[in-house]
């Protein structure tokens, strides 16, 4: 059986009132199934953090796509400029595309399982910084770690810091979290 692979337009193009997470990687569309309760609580945790020191509109939390590397990807949390808030407000569909500006920052909350690592900690980490995305995060429960991704001359410098870290924001310097907070918000 030989399947048709969809080209960017055509997956754009798409509206089939579905209102299910998907992914669009190397032509197929890749159903993302629902978050674990955990990641949920990790993102609506930053995204109140974040509330203390930007207006809302310029947060988004896996509802908005990202175009990298002719790819689209839904993060968990995202903070947008303002230049790019008011450019994805016109938009008739909450994508961010290459014309566009980056976020200023990206952060993932990695799922269980061997998949999921390597699409948060392999491609996305490339994809997001050929997009020049400035700030990566990647929050791991299961490994009780925060990675902080800066990028630098077009590659991340990575520092990783354990439940007993303070995540500091390179983007963000008002802002500092306890990495154990952030890893079990509800603690």
């Amino acid at each position: 059986m030989v399947t048709t692979k969809l080209s960017l337009a055509d997956y754009l193009s798409l509206d089939d009132g579905s209102e299910g997470r998907c992914e669009f990687v190397d032509g197929d569309i890749i159903e993302m199934p629902p978050e674990s309760p955990r990641n949920v609580l990790i993102s609506m945790f930053l995204i109140q953090q974040f509330l203390s020191y930007l207006p809302f509109y310029r947060l988004r939390r896996a509802d908005t796509e990202i175009l990298v590397s002719g790819r689209l990807r839904i993060p968990d949390v995202m903070i947008l400029g303002e230049e790019l808030a008011v450019a994805l407000e016109a938009r008739g569909r909450s994508t961010i595309t290459e014309e566009m500006p980056p976020p200023l920052l990206v952060v993932e909350v990695v799922s269980p399982g061997k998949i999921n690592e390597d699409r948060d900690y392999r491609y996305k980490r490339s994809e997001y910084a050929v997009r020049g995305i400035p700030e990566y995060w990647i929050v791991d429960p299961d490994r009780a770690k925060v990675t902080v991704l800066t990028l630098v001359d077009g590659w991340y410098e990575p520092e990783e810091l354990g439940p007993d870290g303070v995540l500091q924001s390179p983007q963000f310097p008002e802002l500092s979290l306890s990495v154990a907070k952030v890893l079990s918000p509800r603690a």
